[in-house]
């Protein structure tokens, strides 16, 4: 067996791994990088990027039914699925064989397989036994166990996105990103999709007013929605159709079952009890430096990491930004700088969120101002023919600075991020009121909501 040393391995190719190496590697240490699936992690293969593929083409379908009778005339627009796979196929497949090549071309020696730790400061994949100065884990998550009857007859998202064909009827277990995000896209095939959720409403990250929004319009494209309802079992026909059960003993017949009921830290197959390696259920326990808290030469970033800060994207960079800068400090003093993290579920409008809800305000702080309004009619808006829109802003009496922003429409996605900015620099109502934004456009319409 080898046993090869490096000053650092890292778990994981995707955004906070693949970073991590190529600065270890940059700044003159010998750098092996470990991945269990395809190069390139979730994000560039089965997550972020190829799922926008799928919802710009719903988007446009979308654009296109609203717009009829007043921008345009329908001629008969539809997504041809076989030819979306195609060009989906077009960003994910260059993916795994480009990263592996940058990792060479980096010097950086590559491992495909699941790693394990044997050690503290060592790991195993394959028939290899590695052992390093540093270790970091950035395996990011899964989909979470359902732990029903016919669980195997269930789809991941990623499956979903490399379908040959759309099924008749599909129904989508959970409500959160990934079940809302793509019953839209299914919704616009014109295709039935039911959404299946334990809680009371979709999306509870997000502003429950602007759901309740949302909801309404989604309804109107024939998305089904039972709240409050728990899948206990799912059976397969003979037909190969199916038959989900949920609490209380009703059935829906569907053609596909869909996992979006959350996700895990992808750490169950690392052995971190033999790593020396704490961790909670929402992944490895770190310090303010995303050290681990019990092996000081462990570091973990991303999903898997119990950071207690969203699960998204740009926090795996900020932390992999941070550790890159620790790893090798004889004492690690930099800590993330996450600021408010905006997040976005790609629905079809987008809804967005940056700060503090309504309900976290009002527990902090009694003298706010909650500003909502529903935006639908507002000509930015009625000029893409007819949609939802609102948005929900918090300020602070006092201070006048924005606690919480909320936003749904079809600009909201990129209109968050001012919103961000405004907070990460501390801007007040009154500085965003003075700006002179370009007109007509979306960002305009900031100054009404402040």
């Amino acid at each position: 067996m080898n046993s090869p040393h490096f000053d650092v391995i890292v778990l994981g190719t995707g955004p906070a791994g693949s970073t991590i190496a190529r600065k270890a590697a940059k700044s003159g240490h010998k750098t092996a990088i470990i991945e269990s699936r395809e190069f390139g992690g979730t994000c560039a293969l089965r997550g972020c990027n190829p799922k926008k593929v799928y919802v710009n083409a719903a988007s446009i379908i979308d654009q296109v039914h609203r717009a009829n009778g007043k921008l345009i005339t329908d001629c008969g627009v539809a997504i041809d699925w076989a030819q979306l796979l195609a060009f989906k196929k077009t960003f994910t497949e260059p993916v795994a064989v480009r990263s592996e090549r940058s990792f060479h071309d980096a010097g950086i020696a590559t491992f495909q397989g699941v790693p394990a730790f044997t050690g503290q400061a060592e790991v195993s994949v394959n028939e290899h036994q590695l052992s390093a100065k540093k270790i970091v884990i950035a395996t990011g998550a899964k989909p979470a166990p359902l732990e029903i009857p016919g669980e195997e007859w269930v789809i991941q998202s990623d499956e979903f996105m490399e379908l040959e064909s759309l099924p008749e009827r599909v129904l989508f277990i959970g409500g959160g990103y990934v079940s809302m995000e793509f019953a839209h896209v299914v919704a616009r095939c014109g295709n039935s999709v039911t959404v299946v959720d334990h809680h009371e409403r979709v999306l509870t990250s997000f502003d429950a007013d602007l759901v309740k929004l949302l909801q309404g319009y989604s309804e109107q494209w024939g998305i089904r929605f039972r709240h409050g309802s728990r899948v206990v079992a799912i059976e397969l026909a003979a037909d190969q159709s199916m038959k989900v059960v949920l609490e209380g003993g009703d059935i829906i017949d569907c053609d596909m079952v869909v996992h979006g009921a959350g996700r895990v830290p992808s750490i169950s197959d690392l052995r971190l009890e033999a790593g020396n390696v704490e961790y909670e259920t929402n992944g490895i326990v770190v310090d303010d430096f995303m050290r681990s808290v019990s092996n000081p030469n462990v570091y973990a970033a991303g999903d898997c990491a119990a950071s207690g800060q969203p699960k998204l994207t740009p926090t795996a960079n900020e932390e992999a930004r941070i550790i890159a800068k620790n790893l090798f400090a004889d004492n690690p003093e930099i800590q993330p700088s996450y600021g408010q993290i905006p997040q976005v579920a790609f629905t079809i409008p987008a809804i967005a969120a940056v700060g503090m809800s309504e309900e976290q305000a009002r527990e902090m702080n009694s003298n706010i101002d909650v500003r909502f309004k529903e935006t639908s009619a507002w000509g930015s808006n009625r000029k893409t023919g007819d949609t939802v829109a609102g948005f929900k802003v918090i300020l602070d009496k006092q201070s006048n600075k924005i606690l919480g922003a909320h936003l749904l429409g079809p600009d909201a996605d990129e209109m968050i991020n001012l919103f961000a900015l405004a907070q990460r620099f501390n801007l007040t109502a009154k500085d965003l009121k003075s700006a002179l934004f370009a007109f007509p456009t979306s960002s305009a319409d900031l100054r009404q909501m402040v």
